[in-house]
């Protein structure tokens, strides 16, 4: 690959000599995977879980995993330019070499990033037209839930935590090897693995006005799929002792460790609180070894306990205070980058500000009471307030708030609310002379969530009221930032589409469309170009209402919750009514959890002790 680096910005991305990298090697190796992550180095080794992959799959004997990330645009015309194709970091070895390229689908506006992958890598981008030696091409995370519009593109997806799934595909891989080597075989063999969802083996057909009319199984015993999830993550998915560290610098330059994962707040527009319940919790005595291992294999100088709410982790506190005894003295910072205003306690905070403050972040997401409760976001404004002037008082000098704009029902009493609510914070900042940074998204309606029916306003409202609160927050320390209104329309039309986007997507990418997610790359008229060459409606997927009763895209796949408990939250949401976090009150019925399998795990872990470094149980 370095003979292609001339001239490139920042050749660090592709150079693989990363502390603790594996380098295994290829030719030894019976079964060969590549993670892909479908953006740049920056932004793909700061994914905590394409990093816990690499470390289970190169774990195992006979297998080795490499990592791709997408070349930036520079790189992407000198391979081109020369014919030079797209290899693995460590065994610089072509795509179309490995048996597996696995894709980690986070976003929506990384689908073109796929296709030039692929392209480079020497694979052809239609599933159809791969042969018995070509990659297998898998894809997995929270795109997976709804994945129709890349159907034809990949050859399977894997609903839910990878972690369960892996062995038992290598197994049939391993039994595959040694037959014909019909690709079909393997799709008839994989798809017997709970979790794991073959597009080819479903057919979809639409009504005149576009909808759809029936997903039809080819097998009656294989009719819908649904997510796998790891129910102890201690035993199922182990903290690497030896975390990859990056040879530049990274969104997340900072030593990420997995403390739950799950979540049942029920934020109504949350699709990761969905999709990845139930909550389960590590060891708390595991975390703390397991971070003390890994800051002394990789030098880190910020440690962060992640989760999707990590103020509702059981021991939080004293596992905090014992990292804390250990980062101390050796000047390492300890950050909590996922805190409810409920859970932030004066004592949490006074734990994270002994070593050195990073930033400090909350989420409102609504500027007013009345639609916090739409989106049953359970946070109280005085309790916001007093959160942000304990942080300035402890000497926090930066504060984030986080904002949505255009969710349910909204209307100009809630957007007056939200602008009440970032001046109050910021009048608490100036004695400090602190600053305040507000973040405004535009609400993208996602699949699997109470709100997967409701319709995205349209992108002429979204800037209208986007100028609105960039003339009503200018003030000196007050800083605004806002995302792209055609990022978002393009968003939620790929979240919800069905398999006609696919050739909306090919159409886009050939025409250039590359880092959509990337404000400086981002072509909205290409896009526009391509839904009319294929004569596709983008408000006919973005800013339509579902009616409840509509077959949609994703009918056959499941994250375990049931549509009658969706169909219920969302009528709660046009009731304006709250519904209680169960885990720490009455089982909402969600269909997620059994009850037996993993909250009695999580109950004994309540009850367990963290052990410091120097053995003393808290």
């Amino acid at each position: 690959m370095e003979k292609y680096l001339d001239g490139i910005e920042k050749p660090g991305r592709y150079l693989a000599c990363e502390i603790n990298a594996y380098h295994k090697s290829f030719d030894q190796a019976h079964v060969r995977f590549a993670l892909a992550f479908p953006d740049v180095y920056e932004v793909g080794m700061s994914h905590l879980g394409l990093k816990l992959l690499y470390e289970l799959l190169n774990q195992a004997e006979g297998v080795m995993a490499d990592r791709v990330y997408t070349p930036w645009i520079d790189l992407e015309e000198n391979l081109r330019k020369t014919g030079g194709l797209l290899c693995g970091l460590e065994t610089q070895r072509p795509l179309r070499d490995f048996d597996f390229v696995g894709f980690s689908l986070q976003y929506e506006l990384s689908y073109t990033n796929i296709l030039t992958m692929l392209d480079l890598g020497g694979i052809p981008a239609q599933a159809k037209d791969r042969g018995p030696k070509v990659p297998w091409i898998v894809g997995g995370g929270p795109c997976s839930f709804n994945p129709e519009p890349l159907a034809e593109i990949f050859d399977f997806f894997v609903l839910g935590e990878a972690e369960e799934v892996l062995p038992e595909l290598v197994e049939i891989f391993r039994g595959w090897q040694s037959t014909t080597r019909k690709r079909r075989h393997f799709l008839e063999a994989v798809r017997t693995i709970g979790g794991v969802y073959v597009p080819s083996f479903f057919a979809v057909s639409y009504h005149g006005d576009g909808t759809i009319a029936a997903v039809d199984p080819e097998y009656p015993d294989y009719t819908s799929v649904t997510k796998r999830l790891v129910p102890d993550l201690d035993a199922g998915s182990p903290i690497p002792a030896k975390p990859l560290v990056p040879l530049l610098d990274i969104v997340h330059n900072r030593l990420g460790l997995e403390i739950a994962r799950g979540c049942t707040g029920g934020c109504r527009f949350c699709q990761a609180g969905f999709v990845y319940r139930p909550v389960r919790e590590r060891h708390p005595g595991v975390v703390l070894d397991r971070a003390i291992d890994a800051l002394a294999n990789s030098g880190f100088e910020e440690l962060s306990l992640l989760s999707l709410s990590t103020g509702d982790y059981c021991r939080i506190e004293p596992l905090l205070a014992a990292l804390m005894n250990h980062c101390l003295p050796r000047r390492i910072a300890v950050s909590l980058p996922s805190m409810r205003v409920g859970t932030l306690t004066p004592e949490l905070m006074e734990l994270i500000r002994r070593v050195r403050k990073t930033g400090f972040t909350l989420a409102p997401e609504a500027g007013s009471e009345r639609l916090r409760k739409v989106i049953n976001k359970r946070i109280r404004r005085d309790d916001l307030l007093v959160a942000a002037e304990h942080a300035f008082d402890l000497g926090w000098r930066l504060l984030k708030l986080y904002f949505m704009i255009g969710l349910p029902s909204e209307n100009q009493a809630d957007l007056d609310d939200l602008v009440r609510l970032c001046l109050d914070v910021w009048h608490l900042a100036k004695p400090s002379r602190s600053s305040v940074n507000v973040s405004i998204s535009p609400f993208v309606p996602k699949p699997q969530t109470p709100f997967q029916w409701v319709p995205q306003i349209g992108g002429p409202v979204i800037e209208e009221r986007l100028s609105e609160l960039k003339a009503r927050l200018r003030r000196p320390g007050l800083r605004l930032k806002w995302h792209h209104a055609g990022h978002s329309l393009l968003e939620a039309v790929f979240a919800r589409g069905d398999r006609r986007l696919g050739k909306v997507l090919v159409s886009a990418w050939e025409s250039g469309a590359r880092f959509d997610g990337w404000s400086e790359t981002f072509r909205l008229d290409l896009w526009q170009q391509a839904f009319s060459k294929e004569g596709l409606d983008r408000s006919f997927y973005a800013n339509r209402e579902r009616p409840l009763g509509e077959m949609l895209p994703w009918h056959h796949l499941s994250a375990g919750v049931t549509k009658g408990f969706l169909v219920k939250e969302y009528q709660q949401a046009l009731q304006e009514a709250v519904t209680e976090d169960c885990r720490f009150g009455p089982c909402s019925q969600c269909g997620v959890c059994d009850q037996l399998a993993v909250r009695p795990l999580l109950h004994k872990k309540l009850d367990a002790g963290v052990v410091r470094e120097e053995g003393e149980a808290i």
